[in-house]
């Protein structure tokens, strides 16, 4: 019979995370030898290697990859019973969530408020990037949930509707463009281009209207919404960008939006989730708080 204990599983888990058996032991308020023996143990149990080691770093074997979800279970099982028999009501815990550049930095508040009304207790750990990376994080298992821009094709997580949302083709007020009085596909021949950085959501969208449109050139290439919106107030070139984030610049004159009915500039918003995460309770009340009032959240 195997002898493996919690304290092992909570140390393969955090190793997993933190990606060093250093910010492990700090995270678990252990030694360092400690860690790394309690993980030895467990692999010799096991009868696998749980990590591949690279420049200092572990990395998840195929194996380890394998393990990490049923060990999460298993803690956060023990976690659940620890509160329904200590805090029958209150969650406690950490949840990571994974945000993309415009829900991150624009729909923070209407993406964790409802949440953190209702369970003030929960630690969330919020990491924003690009839909790509947060992708590769959900299949990591470095983080819990991900809420991301556009479709997301893999066959190991799914997908929820959050919410519709759209992107706007965006000009400074001086651009030519902006002074057209009706515009034209013909009318961004040679228009000059601000995207993002490839591997995001955004940046796909934008070169699919693009190709509906006569050859331009891509001017600028930028990792963030914030720096793509002061290059287009800079008459540096146009870009689309999400309404969200538009919205007080162009109620001050900075920007103008284009009138674009040619261009289908829609989209969702998407939980996205590991199919083999267990869904324990935090992240069960994450979704819950986001779905419509007594609804459930419908696949995206």
């Amino acid at each position: 019979m195997l002898g493996i204990t919690v304290r092992q599983l909570e140390i393969f888990v955090a190793v997993a995370s933190a990606g060093t058996v250093s910010a492990a032991a700090q995270r678990l308020f252990l030694t360092q030898p400690a860690v790394s023996m309690a993980l030895a143990e467990l692999e010799r149990q096991l009868n696998a290697q749980l990590f591949d080691r690279d420049r200092g770093r572990l990395h998840l074997s195929p194996r380890g990859r394998e393990l990490l979800p049923a060990a999460q279970e298993v803690l956060e099982r023990i976690q659940e019973m620890q509160h329904q028999a200590d805090h029958p009501v209150t969650l406690t815990g950490e949840l990571r969530v994974g945000a993309s550049n415009t829900v991150g930095n624009y729909l923070v508040g209407d993406l964790l408020g409802p949440f953190v009304n209702r369970h003030p207790e929960v630690s969330l750990q919020v990491s924003v990037d690009n839909t790509e990376s947060i992708i590769a994080g959900l299949l990591g298992h470095s983080l819990d949930v991900g809420c991301v821009e556009g479709p997301v094709n893999h066959h190991q997580l799914e997908t929820l509707h959050w919410r519709d949302d759209a992107l706007v083709v965006c000009a400074a007020p001086a651009d030519p463009l902006a002074r057209q009085a009706t515009l034209k596909p013909r009318h961004f021949k040679d228009a000059k281009w601000i995207l993002r950085e490839h591997g995001s959501a955004m940046r796909a969208q934008a070169e699919l209207a693009l190709g509906s449109l006569p050859p331009g050139k891509i001017l600028l290439e930028l990792g963030q919404v914030e720096a793509i919106k002061q290059a287009v107030i800079a008459g540096m070139g146009i870009a689309c960008l999400p309404r969200a984030a538009v919205t007080e610049s162009v109620s001050t004159g900075r920007l103008v939006v284009l009138h674009t009915p040619f261009l289908n500039l829609h989209r969702r918003l998407s939980l996205v989730l590991h199919k083999s995460r267990y869904r324990g309770v935090l992240i069960e009340a994450f979704v819950a708080s986001l779905a419509p009032s007594g609804d459930r959240m419908s696949p995206a």
